[in-house]
């Protein structure tokens, strides 16, 4: 009997069940001794305009790595353009790691609004600097200097970005 389940769809749901603390926190600290510098990267938004991370230095930035096929992405969307909306020191990055255009991603931002920006990712190059997600949702929080403070596999609140950024640097 031939399975119906796609072999790389396969092999996230066996390494979701085989993984310790997959869907929760993995601190920059787990990732390396100390923070972690995010280095440069470069994505086109949904109308091709290029953007740089770096156009958010002094900002903390929250990078959430989603695609529409995803109901906890989904979920994410109305709180996460609560927060890029109400502080002013929190941009949020939607990068599409979906590989489709950008008028499907058009089509689907009319019922799943989001207020901040969207990027799109070429699921076969992302970004050198936070490399391909293990599962759908994953978010990085940079901090306004650049560094890679915290990692989060799995859905995310608001109310949690603001409780790590609350806690400080060196939570």
């Amino acid at each position: 009997m031939k399975s119906f389940i796609p072999k790389p769809f396969l092999i996230m749901l066996l390494a979701l069940a085989v993984v310790p603390g997959c869907g929760e926190v993995v601190s920059g600290e787990a990732r390396a001794e100390s923070d972690v510098a995010v280095t440069e990267f470069e994505l086109p938004g949904l109308d091709g305009t290029l953007h740089h991370l770096s156009d958010w230095r002094g900002q903390w930035v929250l990078v959430n790595y989603w695609a529409t096929w995803c109901a906890p992405c989904r979920k994410e969307i109305p709180d996460f353009s609560e927060l890029h909306d109400r502080r002013e020191d929190i941009t949020v990055l939607g990068l599409a790691f979906e590989d489709t255009d950008a008028q499907t991603f058009e089509e689907f931002l009319i019922e799943y609004p989001a207020s901040y920006p969207i990027l799109m990712v070429d699921v076969y190059n992302p970004p050198a600097a936070l490399g391909a997600p293990l599962a759908l949702p994953t978010s990085y929080l940079i901090d306004p200097e650049g560094m890679l403070v915290e990692t989060w596999i799995g859905p995310l609140t608001g109310a949690q970005v603001e409780t790590r950024i609350e806690s400080g640097p060196d939570a």
